[in-house]
């Protein structure tokens, strides 16, 4: 055993032990994390406008701070931005990572001296749990990649400023260096596509034992590489055995990976934002993540189906339910209060506190009050390839809601890579685990509300082209599951069959 190995394997039982400590006291954990993010903030302008000096428990905190997006937060993060101190947390921010906005043009979503650390240990710790629960070790002896944003930084009123994981790079420990790919040049590179080959020709030659990143673009860099050689990734990169991948559910990438890899590969599923490290897995047989609830975060969740009622209630972790769509809310050392991340999840478990990402909760489609949220179609997707023998590249749904003739439909515009023998049974398999997943749908179905749903097939790379006409092909973009317009599906039927 090597040196680097055994240290991995002391270091994961440390950390472990650290876990279990925390995961078994959540409640008290979530209660000193909360007294210590008001105590700490209690003196900044957030702080004495909402009166923190008078906020003792979670119930004074509902009173004094409403639920905020970024667009409400926005005035307190502009001063943030314009190099004021002392605004949402004591002094300035070390970074702001840079994320493109849907109504406001790019976010500048601040990162302290306080909040860094959680983002590096979240990823950090979800490997060394891996190694504690399996043993498993000889991957740290290989070349890892990270499919990553651009490293370089700029300066805005003189905080860095750049994409989260680019911004991350800058933090790889000394002994991980060596062994990460690709490197600092080809990351720099912006155009996803020209980007990608360069990647292939660096780590083509390499011992690839650990890959990561959103799973729609290392499934492109996968197809590329066996474009090139014309064999299926186990035969390149033999030693490669463990896919880490956050950002979006893998279910419906599952098959069509392990047909391009040639083996199953065990997985670990991260939970991280630029808001902050939210959850990683941490068991390779049970579903879900396991929540950090000593991250510097604190939380709060709101039922879906009330997040829009005048004041709904604010959940604390100890009152979750198992199986129950909730936006979460949070509060963190970065200086974001009662923050809307935008993201819908539900726990799994309550010992330990697991989440799903369900989806976000302004990417649903409830044209005709169904409201359909991406856990339902993917799940829907799921069964139905499995059954049907389907294998899908990529897909997305939308309402119709006027239709040239007939009854309105939901439709799903479904890049495949193996069809169908038959559409239309494979549209009424998808249309019934759909009614079967939410009631409100089959209503409408039965009550002749809605037709079944209709698929477009979209070309190949059709949704790759639909990215790059947008501008947000690779990196951290992901394509929406679900829309509750036409906006998007407009623009897809440029690459309709």
């Amino acid at each position: 055993m090597s040196v680097k190995t055994l240290a991995a394997k002391i270091f994961a039982k440390i950390i472990k032990a650290q876990q279990k400590k925390w995961a078994s006291n959540p409640v008290i954990t979530q209660e000193k994390v909360f007294k210590q993010l008001v105590k700490t903030a209690r003196r900044t302008a957030f702080g004495k406008d909402h009166k923190f000096d008078k906020i003792h428990e979670h119930q004074d905190f509902v009173n004094n701070v409403p639920v905020r997006d970024y667009e409400a937060l926005k005035p307190y993060i502009n001063r943030v931005v314009a190099a004021e101190e002392n605004v949402l947390w004591p002094g300035k921010p070390l970074y702001f990572a840079k994320t493109a906005g849907t109504t406001s043009g790019s976010k500048f979503i601040p990162l302290t001296k306080a909040s860094m650390p959680t983002h590096i240990s979240g990823a950090r710790n979800a490997i060394l749990n891996y190694i504690a629960e399996t043993g498993k070790t000889d991957f740290v002896k290989g070349k890892m990649i990270f499919l990553q944003g651009n490293p370089q930084l700029q300066e805005k009123n003189g905080i860095k400023t750049g994409r989260l994981s680019g911004i991350v790079a800058h933090f790889v420990p000394p002994y991980l260096q060596k062994n990460r790919l690709p490197s600092w040049e080809t990351n720099c590179i912006e155009d996803w596509e020209e980007k990608v080959q360069a990647i292939i020709k660096e780590t083509l030659p390499q011992d690839m034992t650990v890959i990561s990143g959103i799973p729609s673009w290392v499934q492109m860099y996968f197809e590329e590489i066996k474009k090139k050689t014309g064999k299926k990734i186990k035969e390149v990169f033999p030693n490669f055995n463990l896919f880490i991948y956050g950002g979006v559910n893998f279910e419906p990438y599952r098959e069509k990976f392990e047909s391009i890899i040639g083996k199953k590969i065990p997985s670990i599923e991260l939970f991280p934002a630029s808001e902050g490290f939210f959850a990683f897995q941490d068991k390779q047989d049970q579903k879900g993540m396991l929540l950090r609830l000593n991250a510097g975060i604190f939380y709060e969740f709101i039922k879906a189906d009330e997040f829009y009622d005048k004041n709904p209630k604010r959940y604390t972790i100890g009152e979750v339910e198992t199986n129950v769509n909730y936006v979460m809310i949070i509060s963190t050392n970065a200086g974001l209060w009662a923050y809307n991340l935008g993201d819908t999840v539900q726990f799994t478990s309550t010992k330990p506190y697991r989440v799903i990402v369900s989806g976000r909760i302004k990417h649903f489609t409830s044209a005709f009050g169904e409201h359909v949220i991406a856990k339902e179609v993917e799940f829907a997707m799921q069964e139905a390839s499995a059954e049907l023998k389907v294998k899908i590249n990529e897909f997305s749904v939308a309402p119709q809601t006027n239709p040239e003739k007939g009854l309105p439909y939901h439709e799903w515009f479904i890049e495949f890579d193996t069809e169908p023998n038959n559409i239309d049974i494979f549209a009424r398999k998808l249309d019934k685990v759909l009614c079967e997943q939410n009631s409100y749908y089959a209503d409408l179905i039965s009550g002749k509300i809605l037709k079944p749903l209709v698929i477009t097939k979209i070309e190949a790379n059709g949704f790759q082209k639909y990215m790059k006409s947008v501008g947000k092909l690779g990196g951290q973009n992901k394509l929406p599951r679900l829309s509750n317009d036409r906006k998007i599906a407009n623009q897809l039927k440029n690459w309709k069959v």
